[in-house]
C-alpha cells in the first residue's frame, strides 16, 4: 500500500494533506513521505511507524549500538555516504544494515554483490543515521576516499601544487562539506589547526569547541583545503607568511552565511579560523535579547540620553555587537541620524549610515569618528575603543553633544573605567564623558526538548549559587536536538552599571575596580553578572554550571 494512502487509511492524514503533498511532490520531486513530515501534516517518529509498517521492516534506535570498528569496514564509506546505510550486525552469513530510505530496494543489491553476504534491512530515524555516519565514519568520509583514489600522496604534499589541488571537484566538495556541517551543528565557528602528525577541526557551538568527526586522513590534504578557503575568500594562495582576513559569503537552504576568514601561520602550518554569520536571521529587538526586567529598563533610559559615552563590554563571541545593534534600533528614527564605523560591518541595518575600517587607507576607528563628526549625526558607533586616540575622539565627540555606543574588552563594567584610564585618557574626561557601562556574557540555554524538573544537591554548588533548599531548578537530560550536552542555544546574562556621583569621584581618584563596583553598589547603580545568573537559573533559562562557567570566576 501506497504511503498516503496507508496513513489516510490509519486516520493520521486526511485526504486535503495528502492532496496538498501529492501536488507538493510534482512540483519538488521529493519522496511524499518527506514532503508530509516537511509540511507538518505528520510528524517524522509517525512517518517511521509507517513506513515500517509498508516494508514489514522492524525499528532500531541508532542511538542505542556501539558498532564493532572492524564491522564498519565491510562496507566502502563511499556507498555508506551515497546510500545513506550502515552496517550494525553481522551474523550467519547476513548482514543487518540500517537505512531511512528503503524505497529504493533495488539500490541495495550492489551491496549484496559487494559483500557475498545476505543484506537485511531494518529502519532508522533519518537524523539519528545522519549522526551515525557523521560518528563513524567522519565529515566527508566519501569525498576523502574519492580524494585518496584520484591524487598522488608526493603530489598532494607538494608546495607548487596547492592550488592545482584546491580546484579539485573533489576538494571542493570536502570544504564545502565542512561548511555545510558546521552550519547544520549550529556553529559559530569553525576551527582548522595545523598540529605535526595530524590536521585538528573544531566547531565551536554554544559557546564550546567540540572536536569534528572527520577521518584523521584528512591531514593529508590540509594544503589544498587551506588553499581552498584562500581562494574562496580572495586571499593570496602564495602568501603563507603573513596573517590575511577575507570574507566568503555563501547560500544554504535557502539561507545566507556571512564567513569572516582568518589565516595565521604557524609552526607546522596555517591555521584558519571561520566566524560563521547567518545573515538571513534578522535583528532580535532589545526586548529579545533576555535582559532581566531591571536591566533592560535602566539600560532603556541610558540609551535615551541624549549625549554622553554608553559602553559594552565582555570578551569575544559575547554578543556585543548584537546589543549595539538592537540598541540602535530601538533609538533611531527618521528625526535621528546615526552612523557607524565598523570592523567588520557584520549586519546591515536600514536607516543607519555603516562605515567599514581601512586601516590601509588611513579609515582607522579614530580617523573615521573624527570625519563623522563632520556629518552632522545625533548618534554614533565605534565598532571598539581600541587606544587612546579612539578613546579621546569619542569623549570628544559625547561632550560635543552626541551620544556615543562603543565597546571594549573589559571582564567587568567597573573594569571599563580603570581601562580607559589606562589607556591614557584624564580622568575628568572620563568620569564627564561616560554614562552607563553594559558588560554581558552568553550561557548555555536549557534544551526545551529534554528539560526536566531538578532538584540539586546544593552542597555541590557554588556558595553564591545555593538557593533556599528544596528550590526546583532546570536542567537538560541530553538528547538528539542538543547532541547529548543537555543546552541548545545560548542567552545573555547582562551586569549595568550606571555611572553616578559616587563612581566619578573614584575615577578622579584613579581608585581600583572593586571599589568603583563598590560605589555603584552602595548607590544601587550597579546588577551584577551574577545577579543575572541566579536569575537566569531560577527561571529555568539557564544551569548553574553554566553561571559558574561565566559569571562567578568573573567577579
Amino acid at each position: 500500500m501506497e504511503i498516503g494512502a496507508l496513513l489516510l487509511k490509519q486516520g493520521m492524514v486526511s485526504s486535503a494533506e495528502v492532496k496538498e503533498a501529492t501536488e507538493e511532490q510534482q512540483r519538488t520531486g521529493e519522496r511524499l513521505d518527506r514532503v508530509l513530515v516537511r509540511l507538518g501534516h505528520v510528524d517524522s517518529s509517525t512517518m517511521l511507524q509507517a513506513i515500517s509498517e509498508q516494508f514489514s521492516m522492524p525499528i532500531v534506535d541508532l542511538t542505542a549500538i556501539t558498532p564493532e570498528p572492524e564491522l564498519l569496514k565491510v562496507l566502502p564509506s563511499r556507498l555508506v555516504f551515497r546510500q545513506q546505510c550502515v552496517p550494525i550486525d553481522q551474523s550467519d552469513g547476513t548482514l543487518r544494515v540500517a537505512t531511512s530510505d528503503p524505497f529504493e530496494l533495488t539500490a541495495f543489491d550492489e551491496l549484496r554483490l559487494l559483500t557475498g553476504l545476505s543484506i537485511e534491512l531494518v529502519l532508522a530515524n533519518e537524523e539519528d543515521l545522519r549522526d551515525f555516519i557523521r560518528q563513524h565514519y567522519g565529515v566527508a568520509g566519501d569525498t576523502l576516499e574519492a580524494l585518496h583514489a584520484e591524487s598522488d600522496p608526493l603530489e598532494v604534499q607538494a608546495e607548487s601544487s596547492d592550488t592545482d589541488q584546491a580546484e579539485l571537484a573533489s576538494v571542493i566538495r570536502l570544504v564545502n562539506d565542512l561548511l555545510i556541517e558546521a552550519i547544520r551543528e549550529r556553529a559559530t565557528d569553525l576551527h582548522i589547526e595545523p598540529y605535526e602528525n595530524r590536521l585538528a577541526i573544531r566547531y565551536r557551538i554554544d559557546g564550546i569547541l567540540t572536536t569534528a568527526a572527520v577521518p584523521r586522513t584528512v591531514d593529508r590534504f590540509r594544503a589544498a583545503i587551506i588553499s581552498r578557503l584562500k581562494i574562496m575568500a580572495n586571499m593570496n594562495v602564495a602568501e603563507r607568511r603573513r596573517p590575511q582576513d577575507g570574507r566568503i559569503s555563501m547560500r544554504h537552504e535557502g539561507r545566507v552565511f556571512d564567513l569572516r576568514v582568518s589565516v595565521i601561520p604557524m609552526m607546522h602550518g596555517e591555521g584558519v579560523v571561520l566566524r560563521i554569520l547567518d545573515s538571513s536571521k534578522g535583528l532580535r529587538p532589545l526586548g529579545e535579547l533576555g535582559m532581566q526586567e531591571n536591566v533592560l529598563e535602566r539600560w532603556d533610559e541610558c540609551i535615551h540620553t541624549p549625549h554622553g559615552i554608553l559602553l559594552v563590554t565582555g570578551p569575544t563571541g559575547s554578543g556585543k555587537s548584537t546589543t549595539l545593534y538592537a540598541s540602535l534600533r530601538r533609538v533611531v528614527s527618521s528625526e535621528v541620524k546615526a552612523i557607524t564605523i565598523e570592523d567588520p560591518v557584520e549586519y546591515h541595518i536600514e536607516g543607519i549610515n555603516q562605515i567599514q575600517t581601512q586601516a590601509e587607507v588611513g579609515m582607522t576607528f579614530a580617523a573615521g569618528l573624527r570625519s563623522i563628526l563632520r556629518h552632522d549625526p545625533d548618534i554614533v558607533m565605534v565598532g571598539e575603543i581600541r587606544d587612546r586616540e579612539t578613546a579621546e575622539a569619542a569623549v570628544q565627540a559625547s561632550l560635543t553633544g552626541h551620544l556615543v555606543f562603543s565597546t571594549l574588552h573589559t571582564n567587568t563594567a567597573a573594569g571599563a573605567m580603570p581601562r580607559l584610564l589606562d589607556m591614557g585618557v584624564e580622568p575628568f574626561l572620563v568620569a564627564s564623558s561616560v554614562e552607563a557601562v553594559l558588560a554581558q556574557r552568553l550561557v548555555r540555554r536549557v534544551c526545551n526538548s529534554c528539560g526536566e524538573d531538578w532538584t540539586p544537591d546544593w552542597n555541590t554548588l557554588p556558595e553564591a549559587l545555593r538557593f533556599r533548599e528544596g528550590t526546583v531548578l532546570r536542567r537538560g537530560e541530553g538528547c538528539r536536538d542538543c547532541r547529548g550536552t543537555g543546552y541548545h542555544g545560548r542567552v545573555g546574562l547582562y551586569e549595568l552599571l550606571v555611572v553616578s556621583d559616587g563612581v566619578r569621584k573614584r575615577v578622579l581618584e584613579r581608585r581600583a575596580t572593586s571599589e568603583i563596583a563598590e560605589a555603584a553598589e552602595a548607590e544601587k547603580n550597579l546588577t551584577t553578572l551574577l545577579d543575572a545568573g541566579r536569575t537566569a537559573v531560577l527561571q529555568g533559562l539557564t544551569g548553574p554550571d553554566e553561571v559558574a562557567r561565566v559569571a562567578v570566576s568573573s567577579q
